[in-house]
C-alpha cells in the first residue's frame, strides 16, 4: 500500500515558538542594558592645537625659505656689483698708467720742441738762406738736420685742418732747422702735391719760395685718408736716391689703415739701399695727439721711425 506524503509547513508551531523567544531575549537584553557616558577620553582639543602648531610652523619655514631667497639674490647682486666696481677700477688704473705713460712721452716730446725753439731762437735761422751759412748743426731737438733735400708728407684730413694754423708752424719751424737744403717737396697722404707745377721735380729752397709755399699751403685743402701710404709711395720713387740725402717728415693725427704692417712693408721694399739694406732716406714723424687720439698713429711711427734713423715727436693740440 503506496504511503501518503506529507506536506512541509514551515511557519509551524514550532518555528514562531522559536522566534518569538528569540525577540523576547533581545528586548530583554535592551532593558536590562545601562545606558552610561564613554570613558574614552576627548581628543578634539588637543588634536585641534597640535594642528595648529603644525601650521604655524609650516608658516614659519616657508617665511624663512622666502627670506633665504631674498637674501640669496641680495648676496647675488653685491657681487655683481663688486665685480663690476673691480672691472671698473682696474680699467681706471689701466687709464691712469696709460695717462701716466702718455704724460711722459709728452714732456720729453715737449723738451724737444723747445729745444727745436730754442735754437730757432738763438740763432735766427728763419731768415737763413742756403748762401748764408758757413756751418750747420747735425742734429736739433733730437731731429738730424743732415739732409740736402726734405720732404713733407701731411694728413689733410679734418681733424688736421682744426688745427691747421698749428700744422703750418710746425711745418715753418722743420724748414728752418734746415737752413742749408737744396730742394724740398710737400704732399698729403694721398700723394697729392701741394704745387701740381713741381711734381716729380724738388722745389728749389731759396727764402721767397718758402715764403710763397707756405702761404700756399696755409689754405690748402686736399681729400685724405688719414693714411700715409701713397703719400710714401710717391716720396720715395720720385724722391729718393742713392746719392741724394733725404728726409721725410710724416705729420698726422690718426691713421685709418687696416695694418700696421702695410706702412712698413712699404718702407721695407722701397726705401732700402739694394747693397747694403739700409734705410736711403731718413723718416721722422711729427704726432698732434689730442684727449680723443686712439694711439694707432703714434704707436706706428714710433716703429716707423725706428725702423728708418729718423726721430717721432708727439706734440700735444693746444
Amino acid at each position: 500500500m503506496k504511503r501518503k506524503s506529507r506536506e512541509l509547513e514551515i511557519f509551524s508551531l514550532s518555528f514562531l515558538d522559536i522566534i518569538s523567544c528569540g525577540f523576547g531575549a533581545v528586548v530583554l537584553l535592551v532593558l536590562i542594558s545601562t545606558f552610561a557616558e564613554s570613558v574614552l577620553p576627548d581628543f578634539t582639543s588637543e588634536t585641534k592645537q597640535a594642528l595648529d602648531q603644525v601650521l604655524a610652523a609650516e608658516a614659519r619655514v616657508e617665511a624663512l625659505e622666502s627670506a633665504l631667497v631674498q637674501e640669496t639674490q641680495t648676496l647675488e647682486d653685491i657681487q655683481d656689483r663688486l665685480t663690476e666696481e673691480s672691472t671698473k677700477a682696474a680699467r681706471a688704473k689701466n687709464q691712469l698708467r696709460a695717462a701716466n705713460a702718455q704724460a711722459e712721452s709728452l714732456d720729453e716730446n715737449l723738451a724737444g720742441l723747445e729745444l727745436v725753439e730754442r735754437s730757432l731762437r738763438d740763432n735766427q735761422r728763419a731768415s737763413i738762406t742756403p748762401n748764408t751759412s758757413e756751418t750747420r748743426d747735425e742734429e736739433v731737438g733730437g731731429i738730424p738736420v743732415d739732409s740736402d733735400y726734405v720732404v713733407f708728407i701731411i694728413d689733410t684730413s679734418g681733424s688736421m685742418q682744426a688745427i691747421w694754423s698749428r700744422v703750418t708752424s710746425e711745418v715753418e719751424n722743420i724748414i728752418n732747422i734746415h737752413p742749408r737744403i737744396k730742394g724740398f717737396q710737400i704732399l698729403n697722404d694721398n700723394g697729392t702735391h701741394l704745387v701740381s707745377g713741381y711734381a716729380g721735380r724738388w722745389i728749389p729752397d731759396t727764402k721767397a719760395r718758402r715764403d710763397s709755399v707756405i702761404r700756399l699751403f696755409r689754405n690748402w685743402k686736399s681729400a685724405s685718408n688719414s693714411s700715409p701710404v701713397e703719400g710714401l709711395e710717391v716720396a720715395l720713387k720720385r724722391y729718393v736716391n742713392p746719392n741724394q740725402k733725404v728726409s721725410i717728415y710724416i705729420f698726422g693725427d690718426d691713421y685709418t689703415g687696416s695694418s700696421y704692417d702695410t706702412v712698413i712693408r712699404t718702407l721695407r721694399r722701397a726705401n732700402a739701399n739694394r747693397i747694403t739694406g739700409k734705410p736711403l732716406a731718413r723718416v721722422h714723424a711729427i704726432g698732434f695727439l689730442s684727449p680723443t687720439s686712439n694711439g694707432r698713429f703714434e704707436t706706428l711711427m714710433r716703429e716707423v721711425t725706428r725702423q728708418n734713423n729718423g726721430t717721432f715727436i708727439a706734440l700735444p693740440v693746444r
